[in-house]
């Protein structure tokens, strides 16, 4: 396998475990596994409560998170850990983890295989193995988000080392094409439409950002809905009286006014037929249904995780079109 081939393994890999992130996230199934690297103490997680080894429980770790969530840790007992368990929550997790090995062996092998690179050597060594520091350093960062009882910020973060990787893979893919692929890919460089697309994924990336800071507080309301028992499509109300949800609903104007543009001026300066910019638009038509949906009907968990999951992969097409922009300014 291509040191290109590779990179496009690493980068489905990565958006696949974004959207399966996204499906822990919205079942409320972050500490389906309490610790880590095993889940309930076991390699393969138990399937019922009978099945799991009280022993094997280190107390004192549900204790400390308790602690940094508020909770008297002398209300937590080998007990009340037990009946926290879920089986569902505790497998979605575990496939959450599995979908981890992929991506890792994929970025292994392409920062070995790095050093083989036949054109931009340089950059493709560096980039590759910044994707696999880049994996580590979110693994230890899943670990923390485990350990630390799913702490606002660190979630937020470990969504942000994610989009980054992503960055970075396209950039690895785009420098490691096959050298035909250069003939027949100039798009009519204007500065305008470089700028436009860079206004636009920079908005992206920050929408990205602040709707994991947003679905942070959708766990808090699904945490108080349990104990209320009320629907989620009571949580709009209580939503749209937050700044980060009236900003992030403003972001999305900013980002339809931006593909709008970047789709009229590639369309007015090449004769090519252009996916990038197409595809850009629809996505963000897509993406602003599904805002649609979940303002005025419910926060749904399937619009969610599909929301979610649609960012990462815009972020990609995008970050592929910047790079053939200023490539043909360059």
């Amino acid at each position: 396998m291509s040191i290109n081939q590779t990179a496009w393994v690493a980068l489905c890999s990565v958006i696949i475990l974004v959207l399966v992130g996204a499906t822990v996230r919205v079942t409320g199934s972050g500490l389906g596994c309490p610790d880590w690297p095993f889940c309930w103490g076991c390699i393969i997680p138990p399937t019922n409560v009978d099945q799991i080894d009280v022993e094997k429980i280190d107390i004192s770790k549900f204790k400390r998170r308790a602690v940094g969530r508020g909770i008297d840790p002398d209300t937590i007992t080998k007990e009340t850990v037990l009946a926290s368990f879920n089986p569902v929550h505790t497998w979605i997790e575990f496939v959450n983890r599995l979908t981890s090995l992929p991506l890792g062996l994929s970025t292994l092998i392409l920062a070995v295989s790095s050093f083989w690179a036949k054109r931009n050597r340089r950059w493709v060594i560096g980039l590759s193995w910044f994707c696999l520091i880049d994996v580590l350093a979110n693994a230890v960062m899943g670990a923390i988000v485990v350990r630390s009882g799913l702490q606002p910020g660190i979630i937020t973060l470990h969504m942000a080392l994610a989009f980054l990787l992503i960055m970075v893979l396209v950039t690895v893919i785009w420098l490691t094409r096959a050298t035909d692929t250069l003939d027949g890919e100039s798009i009519g460089y204007r500065p305008p439409l470089l700028v436009a697309s860079l206004i636009f994924f920079a908005c992206l990336f920050c929408e990205g950002l602040m709707g994991s800071q947003l679905r942070e507080q959708t766990d808090e309301l699904a945490h108080a809905a349990v104990s209320a028992q009320t629907d989620r499509s009571a949580w709009i109300g209580q939503l749209e009286a937050t700044l980060i949800y009236k900003v992030h609903r403003s972001f999305s104007w900013t980002l339809l006014v931006t593909s709008v543009l970047v789709l009229f001026w590639s369309k007015k300066h090449s004769k090519q037929n252009l996916k990038e910019p197409k595809l850009i638009f629809a996505m963000v038509i897509a993406m602003m249904l599904m805002g649609v949906v979940m303002a005025h009907v419910a926060i749904l968990q399937f619009v969610q995780v599909l929301h979610v999951g649609t960012t990462a992969v815009m972020l990609a097409v995008t970050w592929h079109w910047v790079l053939r922009l200023w490539h043909r300014g360059n």
